[in-house]
């Protein structure tokens, strides 16, 4: 019996299945149950609440999710091998976890979750970057979800949280903080984790503002950040000329000096940009 509920420890439920970390899927597994009960406890009270998780392996976070209360888990796990341990906390936790079998990259979840729903996941770390990005650039706004717990590499989770003028500040910031508050809430050892990564790992929590701090098309803004960080260390009017013949133009009206450097700029300032642009489409 674990120190949560019922079930075996999570050391017990790998050993029988057999479920050892695959690197092809970005996996590992969080072996402490007192551990993942904090991190669902990040994503504040889930009683009334329908939760995400993406990639859940042998259900180390949904088992703390479900004992701290979430009405209702949906699981997406891509590996086959997890299926039986995660069948076995579904039948302890009675009509409260759905698995559904998929790759999270292809699926759209959220037709089968009330609203305003909160998305909890240790995320593998070869789709966590690109789930994130998805999660934060919807056309409508507030999104579906009120909030995001994920776990993540802490070199992904500080840029996560960078301000301007260091070296984190990026693509991630912007879209993060254009719409989110957004705070490490936990960081973690390589030794949490089975196996142990090669860096530590973060908890990054983000809660959906009822609007943007700024306007901007999320389509063009996040097309202007990818382009301008891409190569960072150019001056803007150079590393942005792709985006078409008379970008210094849009920069001046952005209040951007054309010789500034992405790091350098606002998100304020990237979204009177991105104004700019959708304007001249």
């Amino acid at each position: 019996m674990s120190g949560i509920d019922s079930l075996p420890p999570l050391r017990e439920v790998i050993a029988q299945h057999g479920l050892s970390a695959r690197k092809s899927l970005g996996q590992n597994f969080l072996l402490d149950l007192n551990l993942t009960a904090r991190i669902a406890r990040i994503a504040g009270d889930l009683s009334q609440t329908d939760v995400l998780e993406v990639g859940p392996g042998p259900g180390g976070l949904t088992r703390g999710l479900l004992a701290e209360g979430a009405r209702r888990v949906l699981a997406v796990e891509k590996d086959s091998r997890c299926l039986p341990a995660l069948a076995e906390i579904a039948a302890a936790y009675p009509d409260r976890l759905e698995v559904i079998e998929a790759d999270a990259l292809q699926l759209d979840a959220a037709a089968d979750l009330r609203a305003p729903y909160a998305i909890c996941a240790n995320l593998p770390y070869n789709v966590g970057t690109e789930l994130l990005v998805r999660w934060l650039t919807p056309r409508e706004w507030p999104p579906k979800w009120r909030s995001l717990t994920l776990m993540f590499q802490q070199e992904v989770a500080e840029r996560i949280v960078a301000q301007p003028g260091g070296k984190a500040y990026g693509r991630l910031a912007v879209l993060a903080q254009w719409r989110c508050d957004a705070r490490i809430a936990l960081r973690l050892p390589p030794g949490a984790f089975s196996p142990p990564p090669k860096v530590s790992s973060a908890v990054v929590h983000l809660t959906a503002l009822e609007a943007p701090r700024y306007p901007a098309d999320p389509d063009v803004l996040q097309r202007v950040v990818a382009t301008a960080f891409n190569q960072r260390r150019k001056m803007l009017r150079a590393a942005l000329k792709g985006l078409g013949p008379d970008v210094e133009d849009h920069l001046n009206a952005a209040g951007i000096p054309p010789t500034e450097r992405a790091e350098q700029v606002s998100i304020e300032a990237f979204c009177a940009l991105a104004r700019s642009l959708a304007a001249n489409r």
